[in-house]
């Protein structure tokens, strides 16, 4: 005679087995994989692009070079708190992904008791044997007695299965890895918000520091033109509408200060929150002379397929297009019957050293079948809304490759046109300052007139601001064009697939051992030159 051990073991064999000849009924449930029609009808190229070299998102920060930018982009990857909450996002789903998961295998619990009872002879189960009759009678002991007492000890095994015969398990942990991939694709389209948010504010303080330092330039030449136009009102060489024109740009200029010193604070204040950083806390990371550098080059966009990859927002939609999809099988599952198999193995005795004897085993085996009768329309109805959000997320992943598309396409347009707007601006500036050189050089050989020189600098100094408002557009219509192509990540290879095998569920590895986003950042416009010193001269010739 087998121990009963023996016959759990086989039993619990027995039942595995017949799961996994059965396993073709799992994938009955879960529907086909599908492709949105937005996937499959991508066109070759893009509209906008000037070439279609390879486009490797590993590397497109490498055309900025700002030691500045690059500490500030390594502090926000570290402290920025939204990182930390995406990152907090994946850790969860990934536990979630482990505990849906922990359904496929048995469960097993292990026990032990001790149980102590004493009670009446004549009730209970003892009754039946006469224990605690009329004087006399035989007990259990083998003579008269009220009561009875005794004591057990026991230590059982119990495992317990429920056989995953339709599916319903699998379907649930593809289903919650799938939602894992797609936490991690969101995290890395929160890195590349926050690459984005870095750098496009980081070139906004870079902007309106250098229109600051223009502007106070600007006000000093009309500080002179004002000196200069006074002393041709005085003498009778100049009218009253002269003057008070020139004391009201002057006004208009001062009246600006404000306002460009506003906006400064105020990013400032925001590039300290991207770096998870107080306002006062800024200056150890940006010195006080900025010197980003600006490419001018195009991008090549690679192909469109390559948004697929390369775009996290996308990656994200099909990973939970693809998690629906299993969750409608899931669904499906629990429509059909169950089988629950347990069993269980120990030993009891009447005192703990009996514990140790293998004769004192006891042992039971339940094998358990479940059928939905009737639920009241329950079941059938999360059927249809998994069939549903399956058919919205569809429509989300589709909707995410169009606009993903589009979005590069635009960008590409926008940096095209910014690039020839910078390069027009720049003939601008050399016309600009030729014609103050000139204007410099007339009033220092006594044939030409400060006022005009004046008015050539101001000039000048106003192409300059528009230059660097200009250089800013370019660098954030680069950040735009990489931005909307996804390269803003710096993982060592992309996630694994959707596709799982059904048997065998990986989960990739921690994300705090993966490498942080590298950093990123504008030819920056030529120096204003020093017309202090030249309007001093101009003023007394």
């Amino acid at each position: 005679m087998r121990s009963p051990a023996v016959q759990v073991i086989r039993a619990v064999l027995l039942a595995l087995g017949c799961t996994l000849a059965f396993l073709g009924c799992a994938s009955l449930t879960v529907p086909e994989e599908t492709v949105p029609e937005a996937v499959t009808e991508l066109p070759p190229s893009f509209a906008r692009a000037d070439s279609f070299a390879v486009y490797d998102p590993l590397r497109w920060w490498t055309a900025f070079d700002d030691p500045a930018l690059n500490r500030l982009i390594d502090e926000a990857l570290v402290a920025n708190l939204g990182l930390a909450e995406a990152v907090a996002r994946v850790q969860e789903a990934e536990a979630r992904a482990r505990v849906t998961r922990a359904d496929l295998l048995p469960s097993v619990t292990g026990s032990a008791n001790g149980n102590q009872q004493d009670q009446p002879g004549n009730t209970g189960q003892f009754a039946s044997f006469g224990a605690g009759g009329e004087p006399g009678a035989d007990s259990l002991g083998g003579g008269a007695s009220d009561r009875i007492a005794f004591t057990t000890y026991s230590a059982t095994l119990a495992v317990s299965y429920d056989l995953d015969f339709w599916g319903r398990a699998r379907s649930e942990t593809n289903a919650a890895v799938g939602d894992l991939y797609a936490s991690a694709a969101d995290l890395q389209t929160a890195r590349l918000s926050v690459l984005a948010e870095a750098i496009s504010t980081y070139f906004e303080v870079v902007d309106l520091r250098h229109r600051i330092g223009l502007t106070e330039e600007t006000l000093g030449v009309l500080e002179d033109r004002i000196a200069v136009t006074e002393a041709r009102y005085e003498r009778g060489l100049t009218g009253s509408f002269e003057l008070y024109t020139v004391r009201q740009d002057f006004q208009a200029t001062q009246a600006n200060m404000p306002a460009l010193e506003r906006q400064l604070a105020s990013a400032e204040g925001r590039l300290a929150v991207v770096a998870g950083r107080f306002p006062g806390d800024l200056d150890a990371l940006l010195p006080d002379t900025l010197q980003p550098q600006l490419a001018l080059d195009a991008v090549p966009p690679g192909l469109p397929s390559d948004l697929l990859i390369q775009r996290p927002d996308v990656r994200a939609a099909a990973y939970r297009f693809e998690a629906a999809r299993y969750r409608v099988g899931a669904a499906r599952a629990q429509l059909f019957p169950t089988v629950s198999l347990s069993g269980s193995i120990g030993l009891s005795a009447d005192e703990p050293a009996g514990l140790l004897d293998l004769d004192q085993w006891i042992s039971s085996f339940t094998a358990g079948l479940t059928a939905p009768l009737f639920q009241g329309g329950r079941l059938r109805a999360n059927v249809e809304a998994t069939r549903a959000s399956y058919e919205r997320l569809g429509a989300t992943y589709a909707r995410s490759v169009l606009t993903a598309y589009q979005e590069v396409d635009a960008a590409l347009v926008a940096h095209q046109a910014e690039r020839e707007r910078y390069q027009l601006l720049v003939a601008q500036l050399g016309e600009a300052v030729s014609s103050t050189q000139l204007q410099r050089d007339r009033v220092e050989r006594g044939v030409g007139d400060v006022v005009d020189y004046l008015d050539a600098v101001r000039n000048e100094l106003g192409v300059r601001t528009t230059l660097a408002q200009t250089a800013r557009s370019v660098a954030l219509a680069r950040l735009d064009v990489h931005r909307a192509l996804g390269g803003g990540w710096t993982e060592s290879g992309a996630l694994p697939e959707i596709r799982l095998v059904e048997a065998e569920v990986a989960l990739p590895e921690p994300l705090a051992d993966r490498p942080a986003i590298p950093v990123v950042t504008i030819p920056a416009v030529p120096s204003v030159p020093d017309v202090t010193s030249a309007a001093a001269t101009a003023t007394d010739a």
